[in-house]
């Protein structure tokens, strides 16, 4: 493993939250090994109160620019920065290496990661595998792109703390040494396309968490989709140990995990841990027995008694934003899935559900994401969809041309609306009792919300006013 080494100096882009702790660490328990800390807002950042904080601490800030001058040794890019943007091309014309920040977390502290990616899953896989490895092993921090930068723990960390990090395509694109001991990927459905280029550039991006796994360590892939299966195949080709993920079926392999006469089971070659039942399990759902499975394999992998996972898999329930219960009103089940940012991800939360009573909100922002799958399965398993948002109309389409084509005219209602608000009354308008009203909006929020946490919220805050409007 890499020892810490003198860093020199390092050009930080992006004041973001990333930004900002990136240089809290450079200047702060790396300040030693640090010459200097430039950091490069972007063409649109201006000075703040954020500005002002990073030069306290010792940073010079440029802003108003994507043109970097000066030569630097290691340059530590945000997330958000578009790998194929001028702004990046400027970084990699002016250091030595071009990084993202969890490449450069893994380099100050190497040892004890799990990494976790995939289109959709990984919140929720991140924390059952923080749980279990907490309570099973006495240490585990779930970091990433779950809402901690992991260069925020790393001066603070145990000595035998485990992290468990969620990351992006985005975050893995700017991996280089990144070496966990195991490391999942879930699945690999069309998502940030606009951002990648193409689903081919998506999909190795998401490959990159296995980059580095040698024979003793874990990578546990999906076989749910193409992209996974073919990571798989090359995964083995290399002779790592490769554990085939597949809640539908025994894969017969020396190392799977899957479901079998209803109850949770992972071989490991020799030991086959056989788990609690499917509906057992404090959460609902196909993705969610796919999500538990993984978690499960990750701890098991590292020594955590069966037990330990049986209780945790009991006993958690839904994350914020997650197929999140909002309350019940006039016998109306309200459900928060604003973390369902593409289509895949509402297909599979639909499976939570009774098929023919479910209301669903879809819309927001378009990422111009194929919607024929997405519109076959809201007309068989949905009562009713409220389009709204810059997608509504798109997706209204789209769904009407998938029922007309099943020659269900009487089936699926489709409902346009605006914005959220008006597509939540027109939601309720149409549910009875028995019912669920489920926002699950397979579109970013961005042209109505800062972020999806804020539009989950604004849903919630309208299941209250409405519980308390009719005196409940």
């Amino acid at each position: 493993m890499p020892s810490r080494k003198q860093l020199g100096d390092v050009l930080v882009l992006g004041i973001g939250a990333t930004g900002r702790d990136v240089v809290r660490y450079l200047t702060g328990p790396a300040a030693a090994r640090v010459e200097s800390v430039t950091v490069y807002g972007g063409a649109q950042s201006r000075a703040g109160v954020a500005t002002c904080e990073l030069e306290s601490e010792g940073a010079r800030c440029v802003l108003g620019t994507d043109d970097v001058e000066g030569r630097f040794d290691l340059a530590v890019v945000s997330p958000g920065i578009p790998r194929r943007s001028a702004f990046f091309a400027a970084a990699l014309a002016h250091a030595d290496e071009v990084i993202g920040e969890p490449e450069l977390a893994w380099r100050e502290s190497p040892a004890r990661w799990v990494a976790v990616t995939g289109t959709n899953g990984k919140t929720t896989t991140t924390t059952l595998a923080q749980l279990m490895l907490d309570e099973g092993l006495a240490g585990a921090l779930a970091v990433g792109n779950i809402g901690t930068p992991v260069i925020e723990r790393v001066a603070d960390r145990g000595a035998d703390t485990w992290f468990v990090a969620e990351l992006s395509s985005f975050q893995l694109e700017t991996t280089r040494l990144f070496h966990p001991r195991v490391a999942c990927l879930l699945n690999v459905t069309p998502d940030h396309l606009e951002w990648h280029g193409s689903m081919e550039a998506y999909a190795a991006a998401k490959e990159k968490i296995f980059a580095n796994l040698g024979g003793g360590d874990l990578a546990v892939v999906s076989a749910d989709d193409p992209w996974c299966r073919a990571a798989r195949d090359r995964l083995m080709a290399r002779g790592v140990r490769t554990l085939t993920l597949d809640a539908r079926a025994d894969p017969g392999s020396p190392l799977a995990a899957f479901v079998r006469d209803g109850r949770l089971v992972v071989r490991l070659e020799a030991l086959e841990a056989e788990l609690l039942g499917v509906d057992e399990m404090g959460i609902k759902g196909v993705h969610n027995v796919e999500d538990a499975l993984a978690a499960s394999c990750v701890a098991l992998e590292l020594g955590v008694d069966a037990a330990v996972v049986n209780g945790v898999l009991r006993s958690f329930c839904s994350l914020r934003h997650r197929i999140e219960p909002c309350g019940t009103v006039a016998g109306v089940r309200f459900v928060n899935d604003s973390k369902a940012t593409n289509p895949d991800a509402v297909a599979k939360a639909l499976t939570a559900f009774d098929e023919g009573r479910v209301v669903l909100l879809l819309g927001g922002h378009d990422k111009g994401l194929d919607l024929g799958p997405l519109s076959r399965v809201v007309v068989a398993r949905c009562k009713a969809a409220v389009c709204f948002g810059v997608a509504g109309e798109r997706m209204a389409r789209a769904l009407e041309g998938a029922r007309d084509a099943r020659g269900r005219h009487g089936g699926l209602e489709v409902v346009r609306a605006s914005h959220l608000r008006d597509a939540f009354r027109a939601a309720v308008s149409r549910s009875t009792e028995g019912d669920v009203v489920l926002l699950s909006p397979a579109c970013s929020s961005f042209d109505e919300f800062q972020n999806m946490e804020e539009r989950g919220d604004v849903f919630r805050d309208l299941v209250r006013s409405l519980a308390a409007d009719r005196g409940l």
